[in-house]
């Protein structure tokens, strides 16, 4: 285990110096605003250069299999995280994860600025894949760890986090899409690069003095027995995995509709795996144990939620390219605007949902009711989209303010979801796993658009009446059981708010 105490590792940490928060969270706020400049920045523009015609800049691949594999680039992204929690917890830290992670995104968005077709978009996708996986939980994880258990700014300073990574995402797609239109994809992509050098260098002049103990030491690292042990098991599964590519590759198993339902596949069972191992470990007490279980509704709430907001980036960014009217009133919307959206929202309604928790403080929702709200919303914003389905034809440009109002609601669940969800993590996590933990929790949203690979292969103008409304109602639907079984839920949390 660590060599530091909890209590240690919170009061090595400034408490204040940061809108009443601790000063470490302004080194992790900048950090998450920068990485997420640039996959935010990324993502905006990516579907489209994948579908454009080869002669227009772009790739020229099928709209549906763009869409299946940008789903799987994300679900990997957050899949990833497994290895970056571990990592972290083992024999990195979370610290130095962090960095390094930055390191490798950096690196794939400068290969996808280059002009290389597929074969740089695969090899970026990797790079920012790994690189997300050591970033993302452990820079969340390290929110956590600054503060004590009993500290009712927590799911406060996790908004506020929360709202740091989304002024990154607003501000991307503007710029970037309004630069792969004016000059080419690549130039976007470039930026996203030069988004994420600039996160590198505010993390490295501030994280010594401001995070001070807070995720500089392993949790549970390897004995030397254990680091021989994984160095070997490592060699023979790379070995093995190598071996397996190539005879796939040779005899043609190994194809872009295989990979997406392997990894469809993974993205149910690799959650489940870890959730077992970590109940069954000898280094999970009871009470723990208890505070697993009570997770589990929580996770699956988690993973409808993501597998509806997530369309932003597939299903509803091509509703945006080729169902929505962008000339407004004279003026031209670059589809890739609409992507800036659910960021300006939250922006906009984090603080008062941040002010409403803290004013609320032991009144307010357990963390199931507010799951259960936030699936809630998540189902009415594709609900509203039955709207312009049922009275328009397929082949009709609607207003933009159904999208709007789609992201809108979405993000309104958002809020009541994903910075509660990322507290709850931190509080439900066992001591020996925290690190592994957050990477679970960034597993729900893995397992969402393993889903999503093949769910979106559905979607066409067509049917937008029935692809909407069946998504939609299934999360109104779990949404309610879940408030019906809060109670139970709160139980097992064990005297965890």
């Amino acid at each position: 285990m660590s060599k530091y105490t909890e209590e240690e590792i919170v009061q090595s940490v400034p408490q204040k110096g940061f809108f009443g928060h601790p000063r470490g969270l302004m080194t992790l706020f900048f950090t998450e605003f920068w990485e997420r400049f640039s996959y935010y920045g990324m993502r905006a523009i990516l579907l489209y250069y994948m579908y454009t015609s080869v002669k227009d800049g772009g790739l020229g691949i099928d709209n549906g299999t763009a869409k299946s594999v940008l789903a799987i680039y994300g679900s990997l992204v957050y899949m990833s995280g497994i290895i970056g929690g571990w990592l972290a917890d083992r024999i990195l830290g979370k610290q130095k994860s962090i960095f390094y992670g930055g390191i490798l995104i950096m690196f794939g968005h400068i290969v996808l600025a280059l002009p290389m077709g597929a074969t740089a978009l695969f090899v970026s996708m990797a790079l920012i894949i790994i690189g997300t996986g050591l970033l993302k939980p452990n820079a969340s994880s390290v929110v956590g760890d600054m503060y004590s258990p009993q500290d009712m700014r927590r799911d406060s300073g996790f908004s506020l986090f929360y709202m740091g990574i989304n002024l990154g995402a607003f501000i991307s797609p503007l710029i970037v899409g309004a630069l792969s239109t004016s000059y080419n994809y690549h130039v976007g992509f470039g930026t996203a690069a030069v988004g994420m050098f600039i996160g590198l260098i505010v993390y490295w002049v501030t994280a010594k003095k401001n995070l001070a103990l807070a995720g500089l030491e392993p949790q549970n690292p390897l004995s030397a027995t254990e680091k021989k042990a994984y160095t070997k098991y490592f060699t023979i599964g790379a070995i093995v995995l190598l071996v397996l590519g190539f005879i796939s590759i040779k005899f043609g198993w190994l194809t872009i509709n295989s990979f997406i339902m392997l990894v469809s596949l993974l993205g149910i069972v690799i959650p489940t795996i870890y959730f077992i191992v970590m109940y069954r470990s000898p280094k999970t007490d009871k009470v723990e144990q208890s505070r697993l279980l009570a997770y589990i509704p929580l996770f699956i709430t988690a993973v409808v939620f993501w597998a509806i907001y997530e369309q932003s980036s597939t299903t509803l960014a091509e509703y945006a390219d080729k169902r929505t009217n962008l000339d407004i009133f004279g003026f031209t919307i670059n589809p890739a605007w609409f992507q800036s959206l659910p960021a300006l929202f939250v922006i906009t309604l984090a603080p008062l949902f941040a002010l409403l928790w803290m004013k609320l403080g032991s009144r307010q929702p357990s963390t199931p009711k507010k799951f259960a709200f936030g699936l809630m919303f998540a189902g009415f914003s594709f609900l509203i989209m039955l709207v312009p389905a049922l009275t328009s034809g397929p082949n009709e440009l609607v207003s933009p303010i159904w999208l709007t109002l789609c992201f809108l609601f979405a993000v309104i669940g958002e809020l009541m979801l994903s910075p509660v969800g990322l507290s709850a993590t931190t509080k439900l996590a066992p001591k020996a796993f925290s690190a592994q933990t957050m990477s679970l929790w960034f597993l729900s949203n893995a397992a969402a658009q393993a889903l999503n690979a093949q769910i979106v292969r559905f979607y066409n103008p067509g049917n937008e009446a029935m692809y909407f409304g069946i998504l939609g109602g299934i999360a109104v639907l779990l949404s309610l059981v879940l408030l019906m079984f809060s109670k139970v839920v709160e139980r097992l949390m064990q005297g965890v708010q």
